[in-house]
């Protein structure tokens, strides 16, 4: 695999041990309070399938996960399952646990190659889109007086995300629509060596939608986290940017949950070229409260 020592590369990569099953391991850099994000525990379950398939044509087209149950980090096990392979697609399925646990993240993923359509996008990005040079960064200290939380690692060493449309926690502000716009760069681009980056990194910006919520809800007495019960990914178009605009909306929430999506967007390499939809995700998620 290329890039070794870059953080993705490394903690997506998979150990075959026989009959299906493969060894991962995750650090506590790609926690998100308390658990690692779904996002990579997703990516690593593709890189799975992706090996047990070893066919270079069929890509990954499409996938859907189901958080049965808590993974936590350290040591991974992989189990995966060939549904069906065929001269054009194939579908396989795999679960990613702890050791001695029972039940973990099911993933299931189709798999395509090449094939003759039609070809259009009808879903229109944001109107306006600055450069991330200029839009506010995750890392930036809140303003003076304002009690934050303890930085997360996964955001100060790994992913950076610039706020392009949205409020920060602290501001005062009415709240509208339940959208947030913003850049995401990997700290080490995972380039592959044909300078695409890696579809399976999308999955990981894919899976960040409780913010649209957080934005329509605004400021909140209730401090308020939002678990995955799902993720839909569709990879669409290669990229190639290391900055990706992901536009997220909430469009729903009630009975404790909320349903959300995401389209990724590839602007160049400068920020400012004609976008090209690459990914589009949903996912469901569930409110937890903190006392």
């Amino acid at each position: 695999m290329p890039g070794v020592g870059n953080a993705f590369f490394d903690k997506t990569g998979v150990r075959p041990t026989g009959g299906g099953r493969y060894e991962a391991e995750l650090d506590e850099r790609w926690n998100l309070r308390p658990l690692p994000q779904g996002g990579i525990v997703t990516a690593i379950a593709v890189r799975a399938m992706e090996a047990e398939l070893a066919h270079d044509e069929q890509m990954p087209r499409t996938l859907h996960t189901t958080f049965a149950a808590q993974v936590a980090h350290g040591p991974l096990e992989i189990e995966v399952e060939v549904l069906r392979t065929g001269r054009s697609m194939s579908q396989l399925r795999a679960e990613v646990r702890n050791a001695g646990t029972g039940r973990g993240h099911l993933t299931t993923c189709i798999f395509g190659a090449t094939r003759d359509g039609f070809s259009f996008t009808d879903l229109r990005p944001p109107a306006e889109i600055p450069d991330p040079a200029v839009c506010r960064s995750f890392r930036e200290p809140p303003p003076e007086g304002v009690d934050s939380l303890e930085p997360m690692p996964f955001w100060n060493e790994l992913v950076e995300g610039r706020s392009v449309l949205g409020h920060a926690p602290w501001d005062e502000y009415e709240p509208e629509e339940a959208r947030r716009v913003m850049w995401y760069s990997f700290k080490e681009p995972p380039v592959l060596d044909d300078g695409r980056i890696d579809p399976l990194a999308l999955i990981v910006l894919a899976d960040t939608m409780p913010g649209a919520v957080g934005e329509k809800v605004g400021r909140s007495d209730r401090p308020w986290f939002a678990p995955s019960v799902d993720l839909t990914v569709h990879l669409l178009d290669e990229c190639r940017s290391p900055w990706v605009l992901a536009d997220n909306r909430a469009r729903y929430a009630g009975d404790g949950y909320a349903s959300a999506d995401m389209a990724l967007w590839d602007c160049g390499s400068d920020g400012r070229q004609t976008p090209r939809l690459v990914a589009y995700a949903t996912q469901l998620f569930l409110f937890t409260f903190m006392a």
